[in-house]
C-alpha cells in the first residue's frame, strides 16, 4: 500500500492496528450511541466531561459516546477469561481549548479479565511501541498509584486532602503542597519527595527506597521495580521515565499509570493505566489495563510524510485529444506512478512534469 494514499493520522492508525494485532488484540467496534445512564453513573471516571445527549425515537436518553473504555467494560462477560481488544473510534467531547464539542479520533487497547504482571508489562511496552510509531523522539512517563495511595492514607488527611494533594502532584506545585500539608497538620516530606521523583528508573527507584516504609508502600515499589526491570530489556528503555505527577485523573486508577509525550506537541498524546477500581464500581470482579492514543493531537505536528502530492503532473491543452491524455496517464500509472492531468502547473508538488501540449510526445 502506498503511503501517499493515507494522511499522516491514517497511516499511524494503520501501523498501530497492525502492531496490536501482532500481540493478539482483536478489533472492537461499537455504535456512536450509548445509553446516557452509563456515563451518568461514571462521570467521575470521565473527569466531569460534558456529554452530548438526545432522545431516541422511544424516548430513551442516549449519548454520543465520550469514551470507549466504559462500553468495553459494560459488555465484558466478567467470567475470568482474559480478553484483549483494540479500537479505532471517534469520541465526542468538549475541547479543552475552545470549550466547544469536538469529534476526537482515538485508537487504543484494553486488556480485561485475569490481568497479571505480564499483562501490565506488555501494555506499558505496547504504549512505548505506539509512541515510537509516531516519532522517535518520545517519552513515556510511568507512575504507581499504589505508592501514592499508601502514602496519602498513611497521612490520615481525609478524602478532601487527598484530592487536593493529587492535584498539587499533577501540577508539580511544591509550594502549594507544603501549604496544604501545613493547613491539615500532616508532614509533607514524603509527598514533596514524590514530586521530586523524576527521571530514569535506575536512579529514581533508589530515591523511592527512602519514601516507601509501610508494607503497602513497599509492595507497590517491588511491583514497580519488576516492571521497570522488564522494560529495561526492551529497546524503549531510554525513553521511559518515572514521574509521580502522573496520577491518571479520576479516582479509578489504582496501580500502574502512564502518559506519553512526543516532541513538538505540548500535551500528552497517550494515557492509560490499570483500573480495577472502575470494574469494581461497575460490579465486575475482573481486572483491566489499557491506554488510548489521541490521534487528533497529531495535527500539531508540522512534519509531513509526503514530500510530493503526486509523482507526475501531465500538462495538456485543447490541442490534445482526450484519447491521447488518457493514453499518457495510463502509461505513466502502469509504470508505477501517481498521476494528475492538468492544464496548468497548478501548484501540485510533483517529482516531474510530462508536457504533451501542442502535440509534444510523451
Amino acid at each position: 500500500m502506498s503511503e501517499n494514499i493515507l494522511r499522516e493520522e491514517e497511516m499511524i492508525a494503520f501501523e498501530l492496528r497492525a502492531l496490536y494485532q501482532k500481540y493478539g488484540y482483536l478489533p472492537y467496534k461499537m455504535s456512536k450511541f450509548e445509553e446516557y445512564d452509563l456515563y451518568a453513573r461514571n462521570k467521575e471516571f470521565l473527569e466531569g466531561a460534558r456529554i452530548v445527549t438526545f432522545n431516541d425515537t422511544d424516548g430513551k436518553l442516549l449519548a454520543l459516546k465520550p469514551d470507549i473504555t466504559l462500553s468495553i467494560i459494560k459488555n465484558d462477560a466478567d467470567d475470568g477469561a482474559k480478553r484483549k481488544v483494540y479500537y479505532n473510534e471517534n469520541v465526542y467531547r468538549a475541547s479543552k481549548k475552545t470549550g466547544a464539542f469536538k469529534e476526537l479520533h482515538q485508537i487504543g487497547v484494553e486488556c480485561v479479565g485475569d490481568v497479571d504482571l505480564y499483562d501490565v508489562y506488555e501494555t506499558v511496552c505496547l504504549a512505548a511501541a505506539s509512541l515510537s510509531k509516531i516519532s522517535d523522539k518520545f517519552v513515556l512517563d510511568v507512575s504507581h498509584l499504589g505508592i501514592l495511595t499508601a502514602v496519602l492514607q498513611g497521612l490520615n488527611g481525609g478524602k478532601t486532602f487527598e484530592k487536593a494533594a493529587k492535584r498539587c502532584l499533577a501540577e508539580k506545585n511544591v509550594h502549594e503542597l507544603k501549604t496544604l500539608c501545613e493547613n491539615y497538620g500532616v508532614p509533607s516530606e514524603k509527598l514533596t519527595a514524590l514530586i521530586g521523583t523524576y527521571g530514569a528508573p535506575k536512579t529514581t527507584l533508589e530515591k523511592l527506597e527512602n519514601v516507601c516504609e509501610s508494607d503497602e508502600e513497599k509492595a507497590a515499589l517491588e511491583e514497580l521495580k519488576t516492571i521497570c526491570a522488564l522494560l529495561e530489556t526492551t529497546k524503549y528503555a531510554d525513553n521511559i521515565r518515572l514521574d509521580f505527577s502522573v496520577t491518571g485523573g479520576g479516582n479509578y486508577y489504582d496501580n500502574i499509570v502512564f502518559k506519553g509525550f512526543i516532541d513538538g506537541i505540548g500535551e500528552g498524546v497517550l494515557s492509560g493505566g490499570r483500573y480495577d477500581k472502575l470494574l469494581a464500581r461497575m460490579g465486575k470482579k475482573s481486572g483491566a489495563i489499557g491506554f488510548a492514543v489521541y490521534l487528533d493531537l497529531l495535527e500539531e505536528i508540522q512534519t509531513d510524510r509526503r514530500e510530493t502530492d503526486v509523482d507526475v503532473v501531465v500538462l495538456y491543452d485543447e490541442s490534445v485529444s482526450v484519447e491521447e491524455v488518457a493514453k499518457t496517464v495510463r502509461k505513466l500509472i502502469a509504470e508505477g506512478n501517481s498521476v494528475s492531468a492538468q492544464k496548468t502547473e497548478s501548484g501540485l508538488r510533483c517529482k516531474r512534469y510530462v508536457d504533451i501540449r501542442g502535440g509534444k510526445q510523451c
